[in-house]
């Protein structure tokens, strides 16, 4: 199935629930991965994590509700699934800029989330020359920073650059970059490492279980091809894909003038 039909699909199942607790069980199914993978594929290409636009539209439809209904505050805020009317208030505030029970006096100040629709024509299938490896376990030394979604791709490499100044005397070229999600899925909070594969007394030691992996490799080390291959991945390979992702580190193994890109999947 196309996998912007299954988005449609995904954001049909949510504009019939948002009264309703939303099954994200149901939404991996919908679009045929698991709830990791399908979390990551919509953030990606819709923009916005699948929690933020539940949220957005719960409180875009509470606003229209609270001025042309008579329902109480309360009783929007149980509707939109939210536990207490001081959380609702929070967040109704947050997006409106209004308080709640300001509404019939101050429509104009409402805002509107739109529903999500996808085209369903555009093509999806790009040729990406990839294959399964099985790591045993790492053991990496490094040093991150915290970035995020917005900024990463300005962040890395200069992250990286600074680092190779500071470290390349001492102890030689680095080895790997490493990509790692706050919450791995709902938040776009990010850290990027630089690793070695030795062990190094001053950098911090990190753990990478034995998994099985997507290679792709890219024939140098230059982050703008890096960055477009891990775009590539994410918006055309993955949702075409049968591939459910684990939740470890994205790693960048630099070796023999090349790049390696690793995607951890399940067995």
């Amino acid at each position: 199935m196309n996998i912007y039909t299954s988005l449609n699909k995904v954001i049909t199942y949510i504009e019939e629930n948002l009264e309703e607790e939303i099954n994200y069980n149901k939404l991996s199914q919908l679009m045929a991965t698991n709830e990791y993978t399908m979390k990551k594929v919509f953030q990606l290409i819709s923009n916005i994590s699948v929690t933020d636009y539940i949220r957005n539209r719960r409180l875009s439809n509470a606003g229209f509700d609270l001025y042309n209904g008579n329902e109480k505050v309360i009783d929007i805020a149980i509707k939109y699934q939210y536990d207490n009317p001081t959380s609702f208030s929070r967040a109704f505030e947050k997006f409106h800029g209004i308080k709640p029970r300001l509404v019939k006096a101050n429509p104009k100040k409402l805002k509107i989330f739109p529903k999500l629709q996808f085209d369903e024509n555009i093509p999806e299938n790009e040729n990406m020359e990839y294959s399964i490896v099985e790591l045993d376990e790492k053991i990496l030394y490094g040093k991150g920073i915290k970035t995020d979604y917005y900024t990463i791709q300005q962040d890395a490499p200069e992250f990286f650059e600074k680092m190779r100044k500071i470290y390349l005397e001492k102890y030689g070229e680095i080895d790997y970059g490493m990509v790692v999600y706050e919450d791995r899925i709902d938040s776009n909070n990010y850290e990027y490492w630089i690793a070695y594969s030795k062990e190094i007394e001053e950098l911090k030691k990190i753990v990478i279980p034995k998994s099985k992996w997507l290679k792709f490799v890219i024939n140098n080390q230059e982050a703008k091809d890096i960055q477009k291959v891990s775009r590539d991945f994410y918006e055309k390979f993955l949702p075409s894909s049968k591939f459910n992702l684990r939740p470890l580190p994205e790693l960048e193994y630099y070796h023999d003038d090349i790049t390696e890109f690793l995607i951890a999947i399940e067995d």
